[in-house]
């Protein structure tokens, strides 16, 4: 029996496993939630609640689905449908309005030498560089996503976190990539981290009443444990997250298959106790075409096609692109292209 159907009571009086079929109604569901957050105890005592992860068991699924062979038909769709789920991302100390702008316009038009690649999800950047960003991907359907609240660290006031949200929201980000106080997880105050991830929510709010959507990184590598991961990955559901996201790609571990394994079926339990559907975006880490296979599979495997989109699923990644044009162009034509053919982020 799935943990989410065990502790079902605890957050909802019905569970379905369909999805709101507006805001409001997700909203209204997550309200019901209330006696779960009222207080950092009521929260512990949930999260905490929640059943044991099997390491060996959740590592040898996680392993086992990644050997699955993919045929040159489904391997061709796949590489376009993960080639549309990339984050395009810049995140250095260096980036420039012209790097900002050339990675723009490599979303885009990812192989100029094919018109029938698909463009990219989106292009993450910095705050600052959102204005820029946003006026080279004007009228298409690429969004412009945006770190903020003191990324990658967070350590910095909650008034500066959400002013750095507000501040991207307002030039124009679609998207705003959050990291959770760690700190605070980790010694298990959950209500302010859950009360962070609601402000930082109701800052992605703009003046015509439309929202950026919010993607929460938890930076699994520093939770230490895989029950930390599914704790948190609870935590940021609950506290309204569109998207839940591994990692900011800036530590020694980021995305594994393992760990995104455990907040699919995070997601997927949330939904079936919820009705609310959640994304999730592993980042940091992947960087062939085989690696976003196999997450590609999990995804398939573990909570279907309805995932299977860029609305739900995507990559955080910078070289992954690359390799998925070369694949690409070798499946198209036969040969194998190389790095020459493909430009230099």
């Amino acid at each position: 029996m799935r943990y989410a159907r065990r502790y079902a009571h605890l957050v909802t009086t019905q569970a379905q496993t369909t999805v709101p079929s507006s805001g409001n109604e997700a909203a209204e569901r997550l309200a019901s939630m209330a006696d779960v957050t009222a207080s950092d105890a009521a929260l512990r005592r949930f999260l905490h609640g929640l059943p044991g992860v099997d390491p060996v068991g959740l590592e040898a699924r996680a392993s086992a689905l990644g050997t699955r062979s993919i045929k040159t038909t489904a391997k061709a769709y796949a590489i376009d449908l993960a080639i549309s789920m990339i984050d395009l991302t810049t995140l250095e100390g260096a980036d420039t309005p012209g790097k900002v702008r050339a990675l723009a316009a490599k979303a885009l038009n990812p192989d100029p030498t094919d018109r029938g690649t698909p463009r990219t999800a989106a292009v993450c950047v910095y705050p600052d560089m959102v204005a820029t960003a946003a006026e080279a991907v004007r009228g298409s359907d690429v969004k412009v996503a945006s770190v903020a609240t003191a990324f990658p660290a967070g350590r910095a006031a909650l008034p500066v976190k959400l002013a750095d949200t507000r501040d991207a929201v307002a030039a124009g980000a679609h998207e705003i990539d959050m990291v959770i106080d760690r700190g605070a997880f980790l010694s298990g105050h959950y209500l302010k981290v859950f009360e962070e991830i609601k402000a930082v929510k109701d800052a992605c709010r703009r003046e015509d009443g439309s929202a950026a959507r919010l993607k929460v990184i938890f930076e699994t590598g520093e939770l230490s444990t895989y029950d930390n991961i599914r704790r948190a990955s609870w935590l940021g559901m609950l506290a309204g997250a569109d998207f839940i996201k591994t990692s900011t790609g800036k530590v020694a571990v980021n995305a594994t298959p393992a760990n995104t394994l455990l907040m699919l079926e995070a997601v997927r339990d949330f939904r079936d106790a919820t009705g609310v559907q959640v994304g999730v975006k592993p980042a940091g880490g992947i960087r062939t075409t085989k690696d976003a296979l196999k997450f590609l599979v999990l995804v398939n495997e573990t909570v279907g096609e309805e995932w299977l989109t860029n609305e739900w699923f995507r990559f955080g990644a910078s070289s992954l692109l690359n390799d998925l044009l070369m694949q690409r162009q070798k499946l198209s034509t036969g040969r194998y292209s190389g790095p020459d053919y493909v430009t230099v982020d």
